[in-house]
């Protein structure tokens, strides 16, 4: 193999979704079973593709956010929360179920320090059922790891149509 050739390989894409298909098959399979899970905990697909899209801001996951984002607006999320959601704290348009989850979200995503992240669990404890809880954090979890399949495997955002 020559320079050239080495160079353009090493850049390309490595798609860990088309690379071990059985992999991504699981991944799938723990997606729909967080998501039986929330909706038996009663949270609305709205509130988990928020929570999609916090994650996805935070690890910079441009596939994701795009997805998760159009999602979002499909099961009646506002422009407007979208738009100020890396802010949410700082405005009053998240009832406390959406602050509790999100902090929540957050939380499992960043891993703060142990006493930042108990003081964080322990506050939306108060606000959230086990259901709910167990529900959100089995969410971030999956949410977190799709987000590094697409920055791994450099998933491409494709222009939209509208």
């Amino acid at each position: 193999m020559d320079e050239m050739s080495q160079e353009v390989s090493l850049a390309a894409p490595f798609f860990l979704d088309k690379s071990d298909t059985a992999s991504w098959k699981a991944l799938n399979g723990l997606s729909l079973k967080v998501k039986e899970a929330a909706e038996a905990a009663g949270l609305d697909t709205r509130l988990i593709e928020l929570l999609n899209v916090r994650i996805s801001q935070i690890n910079g996951c441009a596939f994701c956010l795009d997805m998760h984002s159009r999602m979002a607006l499909e099961a009646e999320e506002t422009s407007q929360r979208l738009a100020v959601l890396s802010t949410w704290r700082e405005t009053a348009l998240f009832n406390d179920l959406e602050s509790a989850a999100l902090s929540v979200a957050e939380a499992a995503t960043e891993l703060p320090d142990s006493e930042t992240r108990i003081a964080e669990l322990a506050s939306s404890r108060m606000v959230l059922n086990d259901a709910q809880f167990s529900a959100i954090q089995w969410a971030a979890i999956a949410m977190n790891a799709f987000n590094r399949v697409s920055i791994l495997s450099q998933h491409p955002v494709r222009p939209s149509k509208k």
